[in-house]
């Protein structure tokens, strides 16, 4: 059903901003959701941003005010803006899709076709 590949982690100080892509490479199956969560060592996963088919989303409280997830059809990407950025941030970031899901941000790491991640690291 082809590949998601994320892009745009790196280093960065407490602050800063970050922007993630996933492209959404040859991905044939239908998608009803996308969304990204991430996950820290020895934590669980934790979803963080999700965008349905109509453009609503929805976000962890964590990162409320401070992300935007967005669809760019003409790319094919979804991009996760990352502004204020805190050590608590730090993780490994994956995009994830699902033909069916149930709303919500806290649902992403349940989707079931998901890339290989990209890490994000904040220094205070």
């Amino acid at each position: 059903q082809g590949r998601l590949v994320e892009s745009g982690g790196g280093s960065v100080q407490t602050g800063e901003s970050l922007r993630l892509s996933c492209a959404l490479s040859g991905y044939t199956g239908y998608v009803s959701c996308m969304g990204w969560f991430r996950q820290a060592p020895g934590k669980e996963r934790e979803g963080v941003a999700e965008i349905d088919r109509s453009g609503d989303t929805s976000y962890a409280d964590s990162v409320k005010d401070r992300f935007t997830i967005s669809k760019d059809n003409i790319k094919n990407t979804l991009d996760l803006q990352m502004n204020s950025l805190k050590p608590e941030d730090t993780a490994m970031y994956y995009c994830a899709v699902d033909s069916a899901c149930v709303s919500g941000a806290e649902y992403v790491p349940t989707y079931g076709y998901r890339g290989q991640g990209t890490q994000v690291t904040v220094s205070s």
